[in-house]
């Protein structure tokens, strides 16, 4: 957990605010992998966050703003100036990883910054696996169109 507040010292609350010896504010851990997740989410070419259980959670409850399951796929170890976070991600078919990371990385940062005032430090990103659009939605597809076909044609 990040405390952020006067204890002896000045924090990075202190300096944006300017008052001084008013308490503290504590950050816990979830707060920031919710934030985290959330801007994951947010970002084009993210297929999903996590795998397995925190995978199926999070296609259900993550998709919904602000909700507390965004962070459950997230790792997270907040200090008391900083934070550090692992994900697990699922990218789209075709989307250029390297890149996707960066723009995961830039949207992150720029979220948990700016809504906590901690440093981020790290974000390691494990790409798991890529999503291939489904081939069953173009058997489908072409399904209909013999069956419109014949019906046609009798």
């Amino acid at each position: 957990m990040a405390d952020v507040g006067t204890q002896g010292g000045s924090s990075i609350a202190d300096r944006s605010t300017g008052q001084a010896g008013r308490g503290t504010t504590t950050i816990a851990d979830g707060v920031v992998a919710t934030i985290a997740g959330i801007a994951i989410r947010e970002t084009d070419g993210v297929h999903s966050v996590g795998r397995g259980a925190s995978k199926a959670i999070g296609a259900v409850t993550g998709r919904r703003s602000g909700s507390s399951g965004a962070g459950r796929a997230v790792k997270v170890e907040v200090g008391e100036k900083q934070a550090a976070i692992d994900v697990d991600v699922e990218v789209e078919y075709g989307v250029q990883i390297h890149k996707l990371a960066e723009r995961i990385r830039a949207q992150v940062t720029d979220a948990v910054e700016s809504m906590t005032g901690l440093e981020v430090v790290e974000i390691n990103i494990y790409v798991f696996d890529v999503h291939v659009p489904d081939e069953d939605e173009d058997e489908e597809d072409e399904d209909d169109r013999s069956g419109r076909a014949s019906a046609r044609v009798r």
